[in-house]
């Protein structure tokens, strides 16, 4: 797998790539993120396209070594956005798409990587509880848990 610049030319393709309605609740949408990314320039968005081979199967966004505002902007390493296409979840490409994040944020001086999550049933705070993930106490603007991932125990163990 890789994380690849979004361009002209897969543009379309990955503004595609979706997650299942139900799960929508829970992570949003491409065009959503790239929107959040425009509209707060603050948190210095950094985001890539998952690709498996040369098929997009995935979306990612940090803030890059953003200066925390809390609760509107965590980090300075955050993990603000993780979508796989729902025709290809469940084949360990949300799992290797944050270890390959993990290691980028980590090589450019990242300590920690923040996430956060919508609760609720059949939610992804599992998932991220999985990869290593602990709650932190703290909450976003909109309510949800904050997660930190300590990247100098984890990052090269995540599996």
């Amino acid at each position: 797998m890789t994380l690849r610049e979004i361009t002209t030319s897969n543009r379309d393709t990955v503004l595609a790539l979706g997650v299942a309605p139900e799960q929508e609740q829970f992570v949003g949408t491409v065009a959503g993120a790239l929107r959040d990314a425009d509209e707060i320039p603050q948190a210095k968005a950094w985001y890539r396209a998952v690709y498996a081979d040369d098929e997009p199967v995935g979306f990612v966004m940090l803030s890059w070594n953003a200066v925390p505002d809390p609760p509107r902007i965590i980090g300075p390493w955050f993990l603000w956005k993780l979508i796989v296409d729902e025709r290809h979840q469940g084949e360990g490409f949300g799992r290797e798409a944050v270890r390959l994040v993990s290691e980028v944020a980590s090589a450019n001086g990242a300590e920690r990587l923040f996430t956060s999550c919508v609760p609720g049933e059949h939610g992804p705070e599992s998932f991220w509880r999985h990869m290593g993930f602990a709650p932190t106490g703290d909450y976003d603007e909109n309510g949800e848990p904050i997660l930190v991932l300590d990247l100098s125990e984890h990052h090269s163990s995540i599996r």
